[in-house]
């Protein structure tokens, strides 16, 4: 040690860099403190060991042989990063650097070892950024490319070369190149915003088709930005491009579908408007409307009901607005509504309160019975005011009295019914009306809301019919009274309104899945060239790179953000993973997000129309945001049971729960929402809450299988 002492400096000592000096054996001799400091151990223990004893067996195998070449003259230096042992068995990186020094009689190895952990750590973070980025864009079928401008040099990356239908390599590299990628009835318009963005230097964006060389025409949107040197001259740009076929297929169908709504809206024979259920203010009527109260659509677009004045009675009004707001609907209330000339007539009325774009709206319906009520008026016997099928039959099923609209339906005069049995009167009378006769006169009350009656000429009519037995003035049973009400046309207001109320669903899906594209397609590419800039910036900037860093860190959290609201807008999971597979793998993606514990099973075997799965999706993802807003717990409950020809949904939460009562009178969107989501596939649904006692969701839906809807649709 003597020796090697009077060779080296005390710089050696006091050098920051770990420095070894070792015999050709591998052997170390000397050690300076940064070398100890480095990795832990005291200058004798690593004096005490060997050279290959410093590091994993994988890194010490390369640098012996390096060792081995260096011993047998044939390198006199070598560079090498390794990983060294700490005295704790954590592991560091280090810059080896081994040189031969011949100037004393035995020759020896200075070995320096430079600590670079870190940078080995921001290299792999660099390196795993890049690859987030590159598996980013191939999944959002984006690509990135640069144009030195003085040189005309155009850089594109694989990415863009296969959104142009180029193999790897396959761009030329030069503008003319790309433009004549480009489909030629878009070339002048895309020539004119590059050189919109060569003057002004300004972010630019575009949409244009391509010709793939094998003929196919494709949607590309692009965004770049010029940047200019320090005369203000153009000196290189940069941008992305994405691939927008699905959303421009997307935006055509949907404006096929707006046509058709339109269509149907406008030539409905009922009176149809669409107001704001915030100032009463309408929106839109139609033709039907128009004609029935004498005012022009563009008369009345813009102002309120209040502006028109077109109920005739305020406190019908009040009331009808109370019922809408309270249970969501009205259903077939009876109004006076004012002509523009003052006139009035009588309407039956009903109304949806619907959710567009986070706004609550209401769509009324109303059929002018100023007619019907004119005739009603003239009706002389016991049903005076009601539109209704009436007899009163004795015991023996003999008639006592018969309405009007009973004998006009039948095409019979009162003096053929009175005295007269029901049987003789109507021969081919079924078993089971007969039965359900007997059944009345034994005391028993038999009703139905709704049947379906399909008359002998081929026509169909909806009837709400009830059998009830009367009684004589000592209590005895003297016989039945029938009653059937027609209420076609009430049920087609009911599936008008329901037509209505889907396709505006409709268009709300369709709308969710625009805004999702347009995060996707449009935000996602800002910041596809933030993130882009920012590696530019850092590799610019070296002394910036903490603070860069941290930059693409947020950037990422943003682009994660988005991500998850354009997967909760679109509903793209059910059709690429089936209706519980796409549940399920939402709920998993919602509570990562929202750092929630949810519970999902499903014990649905049936493969389910896409129908029915949006609505339970819907219905799962409303009720998971409230509980995550109200109900201060961090667990919930999602089941998916099927029984009996029905599939049922029940998502459950132990939270503060709410008054179920005094949620019905709120005027929120989202239960009422819901609720039209499942009535339209013929579904039920209940809340289950009180306060402090948690909430239960309960959904019960039809079973209606993908396979039978393919089907039907053939």
């Amino acid at each position: 040690m003597e020796s090697v002492g009077s060779i080296f400096h005390d710089a050696f000592t006091a050098s920051p860099i770990g420095i070894v000096i070792e015999n050709l054996d591998g052997q170390p001799l000397f050690v300076n403190p940064a070398f100890c400091s480095m990795l832990g151990f005291t200058e004798e223990e690593l004096r005490n060991k060997h050279c290959v004893d410093f590091s994993p067996a994988e890194d010490a195998a390369k640098d012996w042989t390096l060792f081995q070449q260096l011993r047998a003259g044939l390198i006199d230096h070598y560079h090498l990063d390794k990983r060294y042992f700490r005295r704790d068995g954590s592991l560091v990186w280090g810059r080896l650097s081994i040189s031969l020094l011949n100037g004393h009689p035995s020759p020896l190895v200075l070995a320096m070892v430079e600590d670079i952990t870190e940078k080995k750590k921001a290299e792999d973070a660099l390196r795993d950024s890049e690859e987030r980025l590159r598996l980013a864009q191939q999944a959002a079928r984006m690509g990135a490319f640069e144009v030195d401008i003085p040189s005309g040099v155009t850089t594109w990356e694989q990415e863009l070369e296969a959104l142009y239908g180029l193999p790897p390599g396959g761009f030329a590299g030069t503008q003319t190149a790309f433009e004549k990628l480009v489909h030629p009835d878009d070339l002048a318009a895309v020539k004119g915003l590059v050189e919109k963005a060569l003057k002004s230097g300004k972010p630019t964006k575009g949409e244009w088709r391509t010709v793939w060389p094998d003929g196919s025409v494709h949607w590309i949107g692009g965004r770049w930005q010029v940047f200019m040197d320090e005369a203000n001259q153009p000196l290189r740009m940069v941008g992305v491009n994405i691939d927008i076929a699905e959303r421009k297929a997307a935006e055509e169908e949907l404006k096929k579908s707006e046509e058709k709504f339109s269509k149907a809206f406008r030539s409905s024979p009922m009176l149809l408007a669409l107001t704001s259920a915030r100032d009463y203010r309408y929106l839109d009527v139609n033709e039907t409307f128009e004609r029935a109260t004498g005012w022009r659509r563009d008369e009345i677009i813009g102002r309120t009901i209040f502006d028109v004045g077109i109920w005739a009675e305020p406190n019908e009004r009040i009331r009808f607005a109370e019922r809408l707001l309270t249970e969501g609907s009205v259903r077939d209330l009876e109004i006076r509504f004012r002509r523009k000339d003052g006139s009035e007539r009588v309407g039956l009325g009903s109304a949806e309160l619907i959710d567009l774009g986070n706004e609550p709206f209401i769509l009324s319906v109303i059929a002018d019975i100023t007619e019907r009520k004119h005739a009603e008026d003239l009706w002389k016997i016991f049903v005076k005011n009601v539109p209704a099928q009436v007899a009163m039959l004795d015991r023996e099923m003999r008639y006592i009295q018969a309405s009007d609209r009973w004998c006009s339906d039948y095409s019979l005069d009162a003096s053929q019914l009175i005295g007269r049995s029901h049987y003789e009167v109507f021969p081919d009378v079924s078993p089971t009306w007969k039965e359900m006769h007997s059944r009345a006169l034994e005391g028993e009350i038999l009703r139905a809301e709704e049947d379906r009656w399909d008359r002998a000429d081929g026509t169909t009519m909806w009837v709400r019919w009830e059998i009830r037995p009367w009684t004589t003035s000592n209590g005895d049973i003297g016989g039945i009274v029938i009653f059937a009400e027609d209420i076609t046309r009430r049920k087609q207001m009911e599936e008008a309104l329901s037509g209505m109320s889907r396709k505006l669903i409709e268009s709300q899906e369709q709308e969710r899945a625009r805004i999702a594209r347009e995060l996707h397609d449009d935000i996602c590419q800002r910041l596809a060239m933030l993130a882009v800039d920012l590696e530019r910036l850092q590799t610019a900037y070296p002394d910036a790179r903490s603070g860069v860093k941290a930059l693409q860190e947020r950037t990422g959290d943003i682009a994660s953000d988005v991500q998850a609201l354009s997967h909760d807008l679109h509903s793209s999971k059910l059709d690429y993973l089936g209706v519980i597979a796409g549940i399920r793998s939402w709920c998993r993606e919602f509570g990562d997000r929202q750092n929630i514990k949810i519970d999902f099973r499903s014990q649905v075997s049936t493969i389910l129309a896409m129908e029915v799965g949006l609505c339970l999706l819907r219905v799962v993802q409303e009720s998971l945001h409230n509980i995550v807003k109200h109900s201060g717990v961090k667990r919930a409950e999602v089941l998916l049971t099927e029984a009996s020809g029905e599939v049922r949904l029940a998502v459950k939460d132990s939270g503060i729960g709410f008054d179920a009562e005094s949620a019905k009178q709120s005027t929120g969107v989202g239960l009422i929402s819901m609720r039209e989501r499942v009535r339209l596939v013929n579904g039920t649904m209940s809340v289950d809450s009180k306060p402090m006692r948690g909430t239960i969701i309960r959904v019960c839906v039809p079973v209606k299988s993908q396979q039978l809807a393919d089907k039907l649709a053939v």
